[in-house]
């Protein structure tokens, strides 16, 4: 008969644990339930998460908007959108656009597009977007 070693015991807290989860979910805040949910959505379907986007990299992000404000310019109307997905925020910004339907605050979006810096502040100018459903 072959000896079966047994099972490593999980340390206590393990994340995989059930106990763990329901723990967790009772202790964090609200924000952070979010973040995570945020994170996890993101990483599930292949988008990067915004604190491990570099200047100049073509990046897909998947988030939820913040705030959304039109911002009038003399020479060139914007639509400014901020999208935060559980780790940092990126500066959405359409340049020429005084709204876009389905774009406000609350909604989950997926965008894709060159990251730049402004004033040390991610930035996606008229980035592609896709508006998602959230469950």
């Amino acid at each position: 008969m072959a000896r079966q070693e047994p099972e490593p015991a999980r340390e206590p807290g393990h994340a995989g644990s059930s106990w763990h989860r329901l723990v967790r979910r009772l202790t964090a805040s609200e924000e952070q339930l979010d973040a995570e949910r945020l994170q996890d959505d993101a990483s599930r379907s292949g988008c990067v998460l915004a604190r491990e986007c570099r200047r100049g990299q073509l990046v897909t992000l998947a988030g939820r908007l913040r705030t959304v404000v039109y911002t009038p310019r003399t020479n060139l109307p914007t639509l400014e959108a901020e999208l935060y997905d559980g780790t940092g925020m990126v500066t959405l910004v359409w340049l020429g656009r005084r709204r876009i339907a389905g774009i406000e605050p609350g909604r989950a979006l997926t965008v894709r597009g060159r990251l730049a810096l402004r004033d040390d502040h991610k930035v996606i100018y008229n980035p592609f977007y896709e508006l998602r459903l959230t469950t």
